[in-house]
């Protein structure tokens, strides 16, 4: 593996994380019903996309996980997507989320492309 390769390794696991305290504040202003419902399953959606990233990087074929990993990411989208049509998610909330998710997609993107392209000079 390249310096470049792990740097950009690094700079989507920093992505998510960022995404995630961006997530935790947005969350704060969610009604007190939705908590223990919606934000719990924001929170564990947020938190297996880190998880993801990590096992992807450690991983020899990384094309399954990599899979996973993008899934994970539209469940996600989805979430959000659902809390700003509840309004629970007031708009501009909404977009800055989406505009992280979206960089966090091309970068997923990115990766897998690199990881296919390995595949095929082997």
């Amino acid at each position: 593996m390249t310096h470049t390769q792990e740097k950009q390794e690094l700079q989507i696991k920093l992505k998510v994380e960022q995404m995630i305290h961006y997530g935790y504040s947005a969350m704060r202003n969610f009604p007190k019903s939705e908590k223990h419902v919606l934000c719990a399953e924001v929170r564990t959606c947020m938190f297996g996309l880190l998880r993801l990233v990590i096992v992807v990087n450690r991983r020899y074929h990384k094309k399954t996980t990599m899979q996973d990993l993008d899934a994970q990411l539209d469940l996600l989208r989805s979430l959000v997507r659902v809390s700003h049509e509840l309004g629970f998610l007031p708009f501009k909330q909404y977009e800055h989320w989406s505009g992280l998710n979206a960089e966090i997609g091309r970068m997923v993107g990115g990766w897998m492309s690199w990881a296919r392209e390995g595949e095929r000079s082997k």
